[in-house]
């Protein structure tokens, strides 16, 4: 759990694709017909049930990314409603209460979140294709057709072999037995991260050995050594090839969104994560190579390795603390958010400071803002570097709000949130803080923060609860009330509820 509020969070530092705004058809006057289907709590369960392929966006109505999306979906939609079987694009108001569950249901961490059902939603898969309306029409077509697509002759093969993507190839005797039925799950299970094909003839693929004397699963790929065989064919261990193969040795972090899908796998793989930062324009190609020999040799020891231009690097660098004088910068972010860095490395650097990381003689680094000089507010300012005097061990009942400063509740719950603190001014045994979450780490085995604002209570005695009632002060106080260890310096309330 600890581990994926990280990789949730690094996942934001990845450019997000640009969407091309349409204009409103013109009509008669009449209200334009919408082709996206609306859905919420009180219609969805029925409504998938009756489909056997259908696409829902999960939004909130204040998102941007939303808004630029909305044409290009409404534009796919209305194509799609033409094509033979129809595909239904919907979409659920994530942001309403009555549909919040809806969405924790289907793990909405983010908006818009896509998910592609089948079989009347009994599987449930991530959309990861396009989002221009004529990237998802392609993308749909191809997620409605079969999950592998056969080559029966050389125009087939380079039709879906191409020089900028990965693609699995199946070849067989038969197109019958165990071997061929695994390899038909595996298409459906990874369909929607990568485009499947089989042939009988391995002479019609444009790379690798043509006489495949048995079952053989031929992974092509853009980079690294452009094609890989795997002729194991236990389910497992066929995904587990297919995702391990289908990353970079080194994955690169710039501009080009053609490089985004690895990043994006990157990041929601299980390794430690090496990260070096450096300027691409001006450093030397000595650091590439080193840091390339490097990723080969430790290649299937738990690190996975990106190499990331500074000029594209500015959400990383905000999100892990660090500035721009600290490059060329290495950093090694562990599964359970811990973070260790090594600025202003030099090439000869690199090897011997990440076998140090390995052998476990790197201190973690903790990013804090400032510890401020005046903290005379009601609700008091905790950074990370005052987490454990102020929260840990202050011996108090403290209430602790992880917020981010762009949060429009956030901001909402500000002036409660002073009233609240008002209200236990005069109580020297409970704190009412905040931590600004963006600018400080957060120590996950104690904290689950998925969104903001995320309200915890800790007692005195270190018992510690998340608060999600309703963000009034009436009952905010009486949680507090009802939680609180029970001291003899409690005083009586300042105020009548």
């Amino acid at each position: 759990m600890a581990s994926r509020v990280s990789v949730c969070s690094i996942l934001l530092l990845v450019a997000a694709f640009s969407f091309s705004g349409i204009s409103a058809s013109e009509g008669d006057g009449a209200e334009p017909r919408e082709f996206v289907l609306t859905l919420d709590q009180s219609n969805f369960s029925e409504t998938i049930s009756k489909n056997d392929f259908m696409v829902i966006e999960f939004y909130a109505p204040w998102c941007g990314h939303c808004k630029k999306l909305a044409p290009e979906y409404e534009k796919a939609a209305s194509i799609l409603s033409n094509h033979d079987p129809s595909i239904i694009l919907a979409k659920v108001d994530a942001n309403e209460e009555s549909n919040r569950e809806l969405a924790s249901n289907y793990e909405v961490k983010g908006f818009p979140t896509l998910k592609i059902l089948r079989n009347g939603g009994k599987t449930v898969q991530d959309y990861k294709g396009p989002r221009d309306a004529e990237g998802i029409v392609e993308y749909l077509k191809k997620q409605n057709g079969p999950a592998s697509f056969e080559i029966k002759t050389a125009e087939d093969a380079a039709s879906i072999i191409g020089e900028d993507k990965v693609v699995v190839v199946g070849v067989f005797p038969e197109f019958s037995g165990e071997e061929f039925t695994n390899f038909t799950a595996l298409a459906e299970k990874l369909r929607s991260d990568y485009e499947f094909g089989h042939t009988l003839d391995a002479k019609l693929l444009p790379r690798g050995e043509s006489s495949v004397k048995k079952p053989t699963v031929r992974l092509f790929k853009p980079f690294d050594e452009l094609f890989v065989d795997f002729q194991g064919f236990h389910l497992d261990a066929l995904e587990r090839f297919v995702e391990e193969a289908s990353v970079p040795t080194v994955t690169l972090y710039n501009k080009d969104p053609s490089n985004h899908p690895y990043v994006i796998k990157f990041f929601e793989g299980p390794n430690a994560k090496a990260m070096l930062f450096m300027n691409f324009s001006d450093q030397s190609e000595a650091y590439k190579i080193k840091y390339q020999e490097v990723a080969e040799e430790f290649k299937g020891k738990g690190i996975s390795f990106l190499l990331g231009d500074v000029e594209a690097s500015q959400g990383a660098f905000q999100f892990f603390g660090v500035k721009e004088d600290q490059v060329p910068l290495l950093i090694i972010q562990t599964s359970d958010g811990q973070k260790y860095l090594k600025p202003n490395l030099e090439p000869h650097h690199i090897a011997s400071w990440i076998k140090d990381f390995k052998e476990g003689n790197v201190l973690p680094y903790k990013k804090s803002e400032p510890i401020p000089e005046t903290n005379n507010e009601p609700v008091k300012v905790v950074v990370a570097d005052t987490l454990q005097e102020m929260v840990f061990n202050t011996g108090k009942n403290v209430l602790l709000e992880f917020y981010a400063p762009w949060c429009g509740h956030c901001k909402n719950l500000a002036p409660i949130l002073d009233e609240v603190a008002t209200y236990f001014e005069s109580d020297p045994d409970v704190l009412i803080a905040k931590l600004d979450a963006t600018a400080n780490d957060i120590p996950q085995d104690s904290f689950d923060v998925k969104g903001y604002p995320t309200l915890y209570f800790r007692s005195s005695s270190g018992k510690i609860v998340q608060y999600d009632g309703d963000r009034t002060k009436e009952d905010i106080i009486d949680f507090i009330q009802k939680n609180r260890d029970p001291t003899t310096h409690q005083s009586s309330p300042k105020e009548e509820l």
